[in-house]
């Protein structure tokens, strides 16, 4: 049922023309799509927004279609700060200064609290290298290979535009490039000979946003308890609003 439910949504007809090469193309990305459940990783987080850097490593959890924790880790005792997005809600804790903010799950709110403004779906893709395709779809073309290989043109009903490099025979995606007025943003993928994810790269100079993430211990699909994504706020804790 999933599975027929993301197909429909990829390809729902569209005011362009859809050739029978993107539609086979667009099918073959909500195929794998939808066979994403979960995720875990350690991950080493480096982002770079304007002129503030920021290093992480830690814990990074994901299960479709909208769910992420992350945990950065501290060398000794609790994790020094934790984020989740669950549930239309973003929950940030920081351990050090006992303090947390809480909003909608939006791409404004994820965007102060993690840097990238993306919505929490987009957010989930983007972070586990998989795509469906846009929701409201309007035209789709398939492109002959350039350096980086073959790839699918797509537009949506707001005007946004991707691009996605992919393997066609096994529809992993290799890049995605995205076109909005939030964020225009090439990520990279890398991934090791059996095509498990390795990490990905990001730039998205418009928004003076780079950075990249390691995945080390990636597991995919052992299962993930939902109460796992949510955040229950230490008692003491000041609490306020994502602004």
């Amino acid at each position: 049922m999933q599975l027929a439910l993301v197909a429909a949504c990829a390809t729902a007809p569209p005011r362009g023309p859809l050739g029978d090469d993107a539609r086979r193309t667009l099918a073959l990305l909500a195929e794998r799509y939808a066979e994403f459940t979960d995720m875990r990783a350690l991950a080493d987080v480096a982002l770079r927004k304007g002129g503030e850097r920021q290093r992480l490593r830690g814990v990074l959890l994901v299960r479709a279609p909208s769910s992420v924790r992350f945990e950065a880790l501290s060398p000794f005792g609790p994790p020094l700060m934790v984020v989740t997005v669950h549930e239309g809600q973003v929950t940030a804790y920081n351990a050090i200064q006992n303090e947390a903010h809480v909003g909608p799950a939006d791409a404004e709110t994820i965007s102060k609290v993690l840097g990238l403004p993306l919505d929490p779906d987009d957010l989930v893709s983007v972070l586990v290298g998989r795509m469906a395709g846009p929701r409201d779809l309007r035209s789709a073309e398939l492109v002959a290979p350039d350096a980086a290989g073959p790839s699918l043109n797509l537009v949506n009903g707001a005007g946004g535009r991707q691009r996605v490099w992919l393997d066609l025979g096994t529809g992993l995606i290799q890049q995605r490039q995205i076109f909005g007025s939030r964020f225009n943003a090439l990520i990279k993928y890398r991934r090791d000979g059996s095509g498990t994810l390795a990490g990905l790269d990001l730039d998205a100079a418009m928004s003076y946003i780079t950075g990249s993430i390691t995945y080390q211990n990636l597991v995919e699909g052992e299962g993930i308890d939902p109460e796992r994504f949510t955040l229950t706020i230490p008692k003491g804790a000041k609490t306020q609003p994502i602004r």
